[in-house]
């Protein structure tokens, strides 16, 4: 009998769901650490801020790593799909432990003002530059296109244990042993993640994932512009990616600005208070957690980029909605559906991304959804404050929630992106 190649036998194989294979556990095991050390950090970093120098430098400090990662982003998804997103998550993870480390260190022996703060988190900002896209990237080569939709769940689901956890840990440390504890906390949860990043297999992408040496794909000899600008031109082409960037745009411009700035404006304006505020968050982050859980357990949800546009328009009033709710439970509850909807609406986008790209343009395609993200839509969040203060919350929440809207009106506009699905 003749064997079967060894090539064809591993298409034949059933696919192994993404949560439970050990090789897709070690990585989401090393992701939520990481994101984990990420909470204590800026509990860490806020916390020193605030102790060492007055509120406005404090928050200069808080504010300096958003400069570089936006203006570093795109050059990271180059960075990710010329050398590999493993190697670059792996040494961006070293990176940021040896600097969290340094400082906690600088603090245990002295107290050397703000500059050391200022300089680990711009070191912070151009690590993230290079480490987001790379992470986009890593789920691709761990897995089939079918489990990467659950293997979105399972990334919420460590964003959300690591907000849950993060926070009170970051706290804790603060009080037993101040910021220096808490900064050697944060850069030992990090040092975790790197044996277990060690530690993950790597597939080989199927030659139809490889980009076309004729597009000057990264890596292959090209430069690192040629290599940007044909990650673009690759995003601007593309039937379903480039409308979803749209989408996504406009959903996180009129999301980011409401569930921020204005929902402490708007529990100041109601009375509900810190506690108030705290219960309303979280039924956002049930709502967005439950949806996270249910993606991971079905693995694939059917008419993806149409449910994603229903989810955004659904969302978007809610948002509107939540300006008006009448107490503090109404309120909970509003919040708790917008979590649902926005959660399931990201969650679709995130799966969305990662099925219609090509992998070896991931990296790119990822940094250019993180630059709309974390570089364009938190610009909406001074706008929103003094909007507030100029007309009141129900307005500017009402505008927001039209802004939202736009992007499922896109979503529902474009054809080939409200017919897309996920692999099966």
């Amino acid at each position: 009998m003749t064997p079967i190649a060894p090539a064809v036998s591993e298409r034949l194989a059933p696919e192994l769901p993404a949560h439970r294979d050990g090789n897709v556990l070690r990585w989401l095991a090393a992701y939520t650490a990481s994101m984990v050390g990420d909470s204590v950090y800026y509990i860490a970093l806020s916390w020193a801020a605030v102790q060492t120098g007055t509120p406005s430098q404090a928050g200069l400090v808080m504010a300096a790593s958003a400069v570089p990662r936006a203006l570093l982003m795109l050059g990271g998804g180059v960075v990710a799909d010329r050398f590999g997103p493993r190697r670059v998550v792996i040494g961006s993870d070293a990176v940021r432990c040896a600097a969290v480390l340094a400082v906690a260190g600088l603090l245990f022996l002295t107290s050397p003002g703000l500059w050391p703060l200022a300089l680990l988190a711009l070191v912070f900002g151009a690590v993230d530059a290079v480490f987001m896209p790379a992470v986009g990237a890593l789920p691709a080569r761990l897995t089939g296109r079918g489990q990467l939709a659950r293997v979105q769940g399972m990334r919420g689901l460590g964003i959300r244990f690591a907000s849950i956890v993060g926070a009170p840990l970051g706290g804790l440390a603060v009080a037993v042993g101040g910021a220096a504890a808490a900064f050697a906390l944060a850069g030992l949860l990090i040092a975790v993640s790197v044996p277990l990043l060690v530690a993950v297999r790597m597939r080989d992408l199927p030659p139809d994932d490889k980009a076309d040496p004729a597009d000057g794909p990264a890596g292959r000899g090209g430069t690192a512009r040629r290599d940007l600008v044909d990650g673009l031109r690759y995003i601007r082409r593309h039937r379903v990616l480039a409308p979803l960037m749209l989408a996504i745009a406009l959903g996180d411009l009129g999301f980011v600005g409401p569930l921020n700035v204005g929902l402490t404006l708007l529990a100041d304006e109601r009375g509900w208070g810190a506690s108030g505020m705290g219960w309303v968050l979280a039924g956002f982050g049930t709502g967005a957690g439950a949806v996270s859980l249910l993606l991971t357990l079905r693995g694939r949800l059917p008419h993806a980029g149409q449910v994603a546009a229903y989810a955004i328009l659904a969302g978007s009033v809610a948002i509107g909605a939540l300006a008006f709710a009448p107490g503090i439970l109404a309120a909970v509850g509003t919040a708790l559906l917008i979590g649902l909807l926005a959660g399931l609406s990201g969650a679709l986008c995130g799966a969305l991304l990662q099925t219609q790209s090509d992998p070896a343009y991931l990296g790119r395609v990822t940094a250019v959804s993180g630059l709309v993200s974390l570089g364009f839509a938190p610009l909406s969040m001074p706008l929103s404050a003094a909007a507030i203060g100029a007309w009141g919350t129900g307005p500017v929440f009402v505008v927001s929630a039209v802004v939202c809207g736009l992007g499922g009106v896109v979503a529902l506009s474009v054809g080939d992106l409200r017919r897309a699905e996920l692999p099966r």
